[in-house]
């Protein structure tokens, strides 16, 4: 693996990296206890209340899309620039964030009505007892 950065220690903190990238980190890691006290110092750093910019930005995730727009991106309802935009930041970026949301909107959207029906009637009837009829 090439060069372990501070930022590749802070995405790896925020889980921003994929999964091959927190792999190959936490091999470094086991080998390299200079890369440990880094972290350690990352954290130490976090915990103090010191941020960055960048950190605040990653942390925050000012660039991913809302999850109203990643729904409408899924129905193709958004202009091109947006709808270019979120294929970017999917797929470049590979944000994993915004990759499983996009993935769960797409199983609710497949799911069949039955299927939700079932779901519903199961919370009524989890929280029946719980409900009081009022006077």
């Amino acid at each position: 693996m090439p060069r372990i950065t501070q930022s590749d220690l802070q995405a790896y903190l925020d889980e921003a990296l994929t999964p091959a990238e927190m792999s190959a980190i936490e091999v470094e890691l086991r080998k390299k206890p200079e890369l440990l006290k880094q972290l350690a110092a990352i954290n130490a750093r976090r915990d103090a209340g010191v941020h960055s910019v960048g950190e605040i930005w990653r942390r925050q995730r000012l660039s991913c899309p809302s999850r109203e727009q990643l729904g409408s991106y899924l129905l193709g309802a958004l202009d091109g620039d947006h709808a270019e935009y979120i294929d970017f930041h999917l797929k470049t970026i590979g944000c994993r964030y915004c990759q499983d949301n996009l993935e769960d909107l797409r199983r609710q959207q497949e799911e069949t009505a039955e299927t939700v029906k079932t779901r519903r009637t199961k919370y009524f009837q989890s929280t029946a007892g719980h409900l009081r009829r009022k006077a």
